[in-house]
C-alpha cells in the first residue's frame, strides 16, 4: 500500500489540500470508499477511508491508527551543503532511508553554497519518508555557521564527532561510538575543515573521528556516518538478544 503524508491530522476525519486531494482522485483515481495510509511524520500511521473524492478536497475518517515508536538513539547529522543541489537532495534522500533524526547545514570556511532552498529541500525529505515507509519526519534546521554550532551549549550530552583527513586521525566512527547515545557527528565540504574549525571543535569537546581511508564525496561522507552508527546499534541491539 502507498504511503501519504499530512501533518496535521486531528479527531476522526480529516481534509487534504488541493494538491494531495488532486493527486489521490485524478493521478491515483481513487474513490470514495477506498482505503489510503497515511503518517503525520510524527510516529503514528492512520489507515483511512475516502469519505469523499473531491479533487480540490478529500475527506477521509480514521479506521485504525498505529504508533512507531522512536528509535533508541538520536543522529544529528551537521553538514557543509555541496554545490551541486542535486547531490544534497540525494544524500536526504538516502540518509532518511537509512535513518536518521535531525540535520542542519554548516556554513565552514570552504563552503561550496551559502545559500539553501530549505522548502524544497523538506519536500525532498517528506518524499523520501513516504517512499521508504517511515513515521518519523526528520527535522531540518536553518543554516548556521560552523563557530557559532559547534559552541552551542545544547548538544553538550551528545556524543560529538568531527569527522575530516589526516594523517593522525585513524580511529574510525564505528569503533568510537557506543549504542542507545544522542550522536551528532560533523561533515565538511570538499575542501574539508580548515585547521581552525577542526582546532575549534576538539577544543569544544569534540572527537576526532575517521569514515575510511579514502577520500569521499561531502554527501557520500554524510551517507557513511549515518549508517555506521545504525549498524553500531543494530549489531549492539542483535547481540543482546
Amino acid at each position: 500500500m502507498q504511503l501519504f503524508f499530512e501533518e496535521n491530522i486531528n479527531g476522526e476525519t480529516f481534509d487534504l489540500g488541493e494538491k494531495e486531494s488532486h493527486h489521490l482522485v485524478k493521478v491515483l483515481r481513487k474513490n470514495s470508499g477506498d482505503t489510503v495510509l497515511f503518517t503525520n511524520g510524527k510516529g503514528s500511521f492512520f489507515t483511512c477511508m475516502m469519505e469523499s473524492n473531491h479533487p480540490k478536497k478529500c475527506r477521509l475518517k480514521i479506521i485504525e491508527q498505529e504508533f512507531s515508536p522512536p528509535e533508541k538513539f538520536h543522529v544529528h547529522l551537521a553538514i557543509a551543503p555541496t554545490k551541486n543541489s542535486d547531490r544534497i537532495e540525494w544524500m536526504l534522500e538516502k540518509i532518511t532511508e537509512v535513518g536518521f533524526n535531525e540535520i542542519t547545514f554548516l556554513k565552514t570556511t570552504h563552503i561550496e553554497r551559502s545559500q539553501l532552498n530549505l522548502e524544497r529541500l523538506s519536500k525532498k525529505l517528506v518524499a523520501a519518508c513516504k517512499q521508504s515507509f517511515k513515521a518519523w519526519l526528520p527535522k531540518m534546521n536553518e543554516m548556521r555557521s560552523f563557530e557559532e554550532f559547534v559552541s552551542d551549549k545544547a548538544f553538550e550530552t551528545y556524543d560529538r564527532y568531527i569527522a575530516y583527513l589526516g594523517k593522525e586521525n585513524t580511529s574510525h566512527l564505528a569503533e568510537l561510538a557506543t549504542s542507545g547515545r544522542s550522536y551528532l557527528v560533523l561533515i565538511g565540504p570538499e575542501g574539508d575543515f580548515s585547521p581552525g574549525e577542526i582546532r575549534l571543535a576538539l577544543e569544544m569537546g569534540y572527537r576526532a573521528c575517521s569514515l575510511g581511508k579514502h577520500r569521499l564525496r561531502t554527501e557520500t561522507a554524510g551517507l557513511v556516518a549515518v549508517h555506521t552508527l545504525q549498524l553500531v546499534n543494530v549489531i549492539h541491539d542483535q547481540a543482546q538478544r
